[in-house]
């Protein structure tokens, strides 16, 4: 069991409301898909992959077999990945947008408001339902390594059409003019600093077809 993939953090936190408070938590959602500048501070954090709230009613949980479940408490699903530690995500929750936050869990049973940011911790941890299973196709990279690589495969992407066209002093120009465009998103991918026993031992057991796809692929071109 391991919420860390390389780079990236994966929380999943399921969160108590009372049916009669689940409107407000609608309505504020509304609200945000109405007037979506007030997620810009949030829109802001380039080391949050995506964030996602969902409503589930108290009738609408799936019936493997179990049997019609009674509940009394409709939930709110928060799901989110990022890339750095947990207390850092938090923490920049709570500082980049509280009132956002707070508006985000204002149904939720015994929510402490994300500041001070101790309690809002203490709420997300106790909430937190740990990951069995996290697959990370690119662990070795972070969101921004994500969008410069692109930014090196459009230049690349260029460079070849050019190419054909182009005579060579000219295509020189053309060469150094796109590499200083996308020098500085020439970086190297690696694994963050170890987070947990969890994952030390999750990289060393997947290290073995890491290699193998790395290889395969190189024996491709």
């Amino acid at each position: 069991m391991s919420n860390v993939a390389g780079k990236a953090y994966v929380l999943n936190a399921l969160s108590p409301m009372r049916p009669w408070l689940t409107w407000l938590e609608r309505l504020n959602y509304m609200g945000a898909r109405a007037v979506p500048s007030q997620l810009v501070p949030l829109l802001g954090l380039s080391f949050i992959h995506f964030a996602r709230w969902v409503i589930i009613k108290r009738d609408q949980w799936p019936d493997f077999g179990q049997g019609k479940q009674k509940l009394r408490n409709d939930y709110l699903l928060f799901s989110s990945n990022f890339n750095g530690t947990w207390d850092q995500y938090l923490d920049a929750f709570s500082d980049g947008n509280p009132t956002g936050v707070d508006l985000a869990w204002i149904s939720s049973t015994k929510f402490p408001h994300s500041i001070p940011s101790t309690p809002f911790k203490d709420y997300i941890r106790v909430n937190q339902i740990d990951t069995d299973y996290y697959y990370n196709a690119i662990p070795g990279a972070a969101q921004r390594d994500v969008k410069a690589a692109l930014r090196v495969r459009r230049a690349i992407l260029s460079l070849a059409e050019q190419h054909a066209s182009l005579a060579p002093a000219d295509f020189q120009k053309a060469y150094v003019a796109a590499l200083r465009s996308v020098q500085n998103d020439l970086g190297y991918q690696g694994y963050a600093p170890v987070a947990s026993s969890d994952t030390k031992n999750a990289d060393a057991n997947r290290a073995a077809y890491v290699q193998g796809q790395t290889e395969a692929a190189s024996a491709l071109l």
